[in-house]
């Protein structure tokens, strides 16, 4: 049987990655390293100053005390799985709130999956768009369509069927609606999004400064082809978009060696 590591940036007991393992059980064996907090943007940073406990939860249920996701996957991948071994597919999600356009440098959940193509394994990084600061999809969300998109996604792959080069994953971004209005499936480019600067200013009861950071709105530049992540999202389409790890900018190579002879 085709084997799958899971993890998420939500935390080991998310709702999220619940539904994952709902939807995935059925076509493979599953092992899950999760965060044991929620890791929301912590980025592809890994852990160097502290030491970390991998702390078992059940069979094949790990977590990992104030680990990020890409710990999860670089702490599971060289000791769960040994001999050469490596899981067929990694899966990262389902994370609740969107993951498109720049909030992809941002995400424990993109993340975790650029760690897994780094071991030369097949990933995926897979979020629920959601209203309302996302209550709705932490009380009552069926998840229903993520979990047939994901299923279909992971089926795929583990018929070695996997459709990109080394250091590339896919991120999957589902629109905040349920799965009869979903109008498909469509391919796209990570939007231009843009940010505000939500930070807010207090002062703790000993009267010293300190800064929170809100939730900014999705608000993006418009594409010339109406062919971007926040757009197909938009348009009630489940957005897929190929990710490479590779961010060299190529076009202008040249032009800096021009600019250094100056």
């Amino acid at each position: 049987m085709k084997h799958i590591l899971l993890t998420n940036d939500d935390g080991f007991d998310a709702v999220g990655l619940k539904a994952l393992i709902e939807a995935l059980k059925p076509i493979a064996k599953i092992t899950v390293v999760a965060p044991a907090k929620n890791k929301s943007a912590c980025g592809h940073s890994l852990t160097l100053e502290r030491p970390l406990r991998m702390v078992c939860v059940e069979d094949d249920f790990y977590k990992i005390d104030d680990g990020s996701p890409t710990d999860c996957i670089f702490i599971s991948v060289s000791n769960l799985f040994k001999d050469g071994f490596k899981p067929d597919l990694v899966i990262s999600g389902i994370n609740i709130g969107a993951n498109m356009g720049e909030d992809i440098t941002y995400s424990g959940t993109a993340s975790a999956a650029m760690e897994a193509v780094i071991h030369g394994i097949p990933a995926i990084a897979i979020s629920q768009v959601c209203n309302d600061m996302c209550q709705d999809v932490k009380t009552d969300w069926d998840f229903a369509l993520a979990k047939e998109v994901i299923v279909e996604l992971a089926s795929r792959i583990l018929s070695n069927n996997f459709p990109l080069d080394e250091r590339k994953f896919l991120n999957v971004n589902i629109p905040p609606i349920k799965a009869i209005e979903s109008k498909g499936i469509k391919v796209t480019k990570a939007g231009f999004r843009e940010y505000g600067n939500d930070t807010h200013r207090h002062l703790n009861p000993r009267g010293e400064e300190y800064y929170w950071i809100g939730l900014h709105p999705l608000i993006w530049k418009p594409s010339v082809n109406k062919d971007c992540d926040f757009e197909a999202i938009k348009a009630n389409y489940v957005s897929i978009t190929p990710i490479m790890l590779d961010m060299t900018s190529y076009n202008d190579i040249k032009a800096i060696e021009s600019w250094l002879t100056k």
